[in-house]
């Protein structure tokens, strides 16, 4: 399969790269620094790019089966007010219509939509106010945007993320009565690219957590 993927040198888009090149997928990668890219593989085209750009982003667009949204801020960036989630991912949609590329996947998290509340006392209550707030008040609207339009999507809502290495064996919840704990960026990855393929969860919103 032919993907676009956005955000690939965040930590998950990382764990994200590694194992779609590894399943045999020709990977197209936007980056606004491809120099940060340092995987190297015939599969993989790095092209510098950023989704405010409309023009780079449709070209890059041109030819894809897929996309694989795993849009990211720095901590810092996350504190202040953003519009890169929905701005960003309104291009992309638009990208991908005017390109017939219907199948998107997109990385939010815990927080965002009606996911918030269901962190558990620390995330939700401290870590989740005081330091992620204004970029998951974004993610919501993200969220809103892809829900609006008419693409095969797929919104993925992991736990607190960690570095951890895959365990193969975590949650997806779906019905609004849970509490996560966290999910490593190797399991999320393994989940999004199923979604590639699967309709099990089309136009759902899953969360995914240990």
């Amino acid at each position: 399969m032919k993907i676009l993927l956005i955000g690939a040198t965040g930590p998950t888009g990382q764990q994200i790269l590694t194992r779609a090149l590894a399943q045999g997928h020709q990977v197209t990668a936007l980056a606004r620094h491809p120099d940060k890219l340092t995987i190297g593989s015939e599969r993989l085209l790095v092209v510098q790019g950023d989704v405010l750009n409309e023009s780079s982003l449709e070209q890059a667009m041109t030819d894809q089966d897929a996309v694989i949204c795993a849009l990211g801020l720095s901590l810092t960036d996350s504190r202040k007010p953003t519009t890169v989630y929905s701005t960003g991912t309104r291009n992309i949609i638009t990208a991908m219509d005017k390109k017939g590329v219907r199948r998107l996947v997109c990385i939010t998290g815990i927080g965002s939509g009606d996911s918030r509340g269901h962190g558990g006392f620390f995330y939700d209550r401290i870590f989740l106010p005081l330091i992620l707030n204004q970029g998951y008040i974004d993610k919501t609207r993200q969220e809103e945007e892809i829900k609006r339009s008419d693409l095969d999507w797929v919104i993925t809502r992991p736990a607190q993320l960690t570095n951890g290495a895959a365990k193969g064996n975590y949650r997806v919840l779906l019905d609004g009565n849970y509490t996560t704990k966290t999910i490593a960026r190797a399991d999320v990855a393994t989940f999004v690219l199923e979604q590639l393929s699967s309709n099990q969860y089309l136009k759902k919103t899953p969360v995914i957590s240990y």
